[in-house]
């Protein structure tokens, strides 16, 4: 029997798996780490932080699959985009990481789309205009603000360039990542040369660009006594982590529209070819399929809960603690106390600025119609109708674009939750399934395509579809469409008229 790892470096966690040759998972284990923020719009993270979570989720996922690490073939990683490491000329970060959720970068974003226009970039990159948490607007912010970093910064790197790196001494990065730095053209599927010149940075600061799911070399010697593998191990390039996912859960072709609801909320829908949306609220992606591309929106809103967890859930958290009983698992049970519509309570979720098809990096969280009548439990209602809001933006800007949408499939922390399965499957009148693969779709994405580059399968297209099974499957209730399609009214009413609110706010 042959093993293929798969590692998924999210927002808040890493998550590592082991898969046998039929796609069982045999071991994982989730690393958890606290994000730094030292302001309202800076997010950062130690690269120790990492690297240590990253040993802990391996070895912990190789102990428990009770398997040698020699058995292991070859390791892929799915990881978050947009996350930034400025390296210098021995590879040490010179400040901690930029995460992708930061939005320092607000006048840096600006500046350029003023010098090149929002036409030329929407057409250039497929995103649909500068934002602050594109690692381009983050390096012109870094060399205005840090200048003694830039001028030292040999490697400006992504989080997976980063750990291939650390795995193999080779700087290589794919494209499903590349796509919004906001230097990568998604025509040429190679770096934008007038967006390099505008940053002030050379190529050869940059990875060399390889296909997802492209072979690196082995574990280097010293890489594999410190994470603990087989230097035999063949790494492999991943992709960008909804794009794992997307494969995860057999979300290959075109026709099924996969959402994640973890720290982020992302949408992925399958394409032929590039889609650039006329009305530029749309972005489109490289997928993690060569040659395939994605219309993939995304935002923060999917953080709420953990937020709303954290803050005002400390009862909760403590019978998780000594009981064992998941604190998610009993706000689950809460909400689906509260009637749909949480008795007029209306929330928008954005913690952090939102993303596609209602991008505003200025966006702030807001709870209305608030009255002596709402308990704790309707907060936790409304944030999960809130997000679900968010997600039917999405659904409906990928459809504007005649991309063909007939089911929903669910993964992350968010599938788990059979109330929030079901407000989603009522709001958007489709049918929402979770998949047996859904706790570890992003590292079963990244397995399935170092898998197959190590000859363990043979297609990513097919072996996606042979292992995607059916969990659950929540139907969509007519009686209760109505009500979310007033709320959708009322979610998009919301953010044009609170718009100027937020910019004052920061």
């Amino acid at each position: 029997m042959k093993y293929v790892l798969g590692i998924d470096i999210g927002t808040t966690a890493i998550k590592a798996a082991v898969f046998d040759e039929n796609g069982r998972e045999q071991g994982s284990h989730t690393c958890e780490y606290t994000l730094l923020t030292p302001s309202p719009v800076k997010v950062e993270l130690e690269a120790r932080t990492y690297v240590n979570a990253f040993k802990v989720a391996v070895s912990n996922a190789v102990s428990k699959a009770r398997i040698g690490k020699q058995e292991i073939v070859s390791l892929g990683i799915s990881a978050q985009g947009e996350t930034l490491f400025f390296l210098d000329e021995n590879a040490e970060p010179l400040r901690p990481a930029i995460v992708w959720m930061d939005n320092r970068a607000t006048d840096e974003a600006s500046w350029i789309e003023d010098q090149l226009g929002r036409e030329l970039v929407h057409k250039t990159t497929g995103q649909v205009g500068m934002s602050a948490t594109w690692p381009a607007s983050k390096i012109l912010w870094v060399k205005r603000n840090e200048p003694e970093v830039f001028e030292r910064t040999a490697r400006f790197v992504l989080i997976e360039d980063y750990f291939v790196y650390l795995l193999t001494g080779r700087f290589v990065s794919e494209d499903s990542l590349l796509c919004s730095t906001m230097y990568w053209d998604i025509n040429t599927r190679k770096y934008w040369p007038q967006m390099l010149d505008l940053l002030g940075v050379r190529e050869s600061q940059l990875p060399e660009v390889c296909h997802p799911g492209a072979p690196v070399g082995q574990v280097a010697t010293g890489a594999a006594n410190e994470f603990g593998l087989s230097p035999k191990t063949l790494v492999c390039l991943g992709a960008l982590d909804q794009a794992c996912g997307a494969i995860g859960v057999g979300n290959v072709r075109p026709g099924i529209f996969s959402e994640s609801t973890g720290a982020a909320l992302a949408s992925v829908a399958m394409a032929e070819a590039p889609v650039i949306d006329p009305a530029g609220q749309m972005p489109c992606f490289a997928s993690g399929i060569p040659g395939m591309y994605m219309v993939h929106a995304y935002s923060t809103g999917g953080m709420a809960i953990r937020w709303f967890r954290d803050a005002f859930c400390a009862s909760e958290m403590d019978v998780e603690r000594t009981c064992g009983l998941n604190a998610y698992g009993l706000i689950d049970c809460v909400v689906e106390s509260v009637p749909p519509g949480s008795d007029g309570l209306r929330v928008l979720p954005h913690l952090q600025g939102s993303g596609p098809p209602d991008t505003e990096c200025l966006a702030k969280g807001a709870f209305l119609n608030v009255t002596l009548a709402h308990s704790k439990a309707h907060f936790a209602r409304g944030i999960m109708e809130g997000v679900s809001m968010v997600l039917l933006r999405m659904l409906e800007a990928t459809r504007a674009l005649g991309v063909e949408v007939n089911e929903i499939r669910s993964l992350s922390g968010g599938a788990k939750s059979r109330a929030w399965c079901q407000i989603k499957a009522n709001a958007s009148g489709l049918p929402v399934r979770t998949m047996q693969t859904t706790d570890v779709a992003a590292c079963l994405g990244a397995a399935i395509l170092a898998g197959v580059s190590a000859g363990v399968w043979s297609s990513v297209q097919d072996t996606a579809s042979r292992f995607a099974e059916y969990d659950l499957e929540y139907k969509p209730d007519p009686q209760h469409l109505p009500l979310y399609e007033g709320m959708l009214r009322e979610y998009k009413l919301l953010m044009v008229e609170l718009s100027p609110s937020f910019k004052r706010a920061s």
